[in-house]
């Protein structure tokens, strides 16, 4: 079991056209077992969450940029549901970008605007696997060009497609080859 970030724009375009990717991620993490992640807030990452918990999700976090859940409710106009558990980071959208993107064993990034641009560069910059799910439009539609022009050419912890399964395959795999040794100790019990 792995924790497993979905990010997205909270609004606009990429959010209508990316709707069926979303709910097609939060469906596949909850059937693969896996805890979901995303930055509690609306659009891409409350629809994949949705979708988690409908799924029968084991756990469903939101990372907050607000320190309280008034302040996540009134000053940032945030969802509560239909997470399990919100944390309260205070850090607002960079810091808890960063707190997010740290906390996940890998990403899924779906379309975006520049909140999930900003998480996609903190995955890259850490070296957390992330897969990008093609079709949605917006800044994961750019992000090869975005990667070339900042010299960083896509490696075995990238991911390009549009079929969620199979990323989230590739993203499993790549994971349990990087924390074997972490997993024969854990599973042996």
């Amino acid at each position: 079991m792995y924790q497993i970030c979905v990010s997205g724009a909270a609004r606009g375009e990429s959010v209508e056209v990316g709707r069926r990717l979303a709910h097609e991620t939060g469906e596949a993490v909850a059937k693969s077992g896996h805890i979901l992640l995303t930055g509690a807030t609306s659009g891409i990452p409350q629809l994949a969450a949705e979708a988690y918990k409908k799924s029968g999700g084991i756990m469903s976090v939101g990372i907050s940029p607000a320190a309280t859940k008034i302040e996540h409710v009134v000053k940032y106009r945030l969802p509560t549901r239909p997470y399990d558990v919100i944390i309260y980071t205070g850090m607002h959208y960079v810091g808890r970008d960063a707190f997010l993107i740290n906390s996940a064993d890998a990403v899924i990034s779906i379309g975006g605007r520049l909140g999930t641009l900003h998480e996609a560069m903190i995955a890259l910059e850490t070296n957390t696997p992330i897969g990008f799910l093609q079709g949605a439009g917006g800044t994961g539609d750019s992000i090869t060009g975005i990667m070339k022009a900042a010299g960083r050419a896509p490696g075995e912890d990238v991911f390009f497609g549009d079929n969620i399964k199979e990323m989230l395959s590739k993203l499993k795999a790549l994971l349990d080859k990087n924390h074997k040794e972490y997993r024969d100790v854990y599973y042996k019990e």
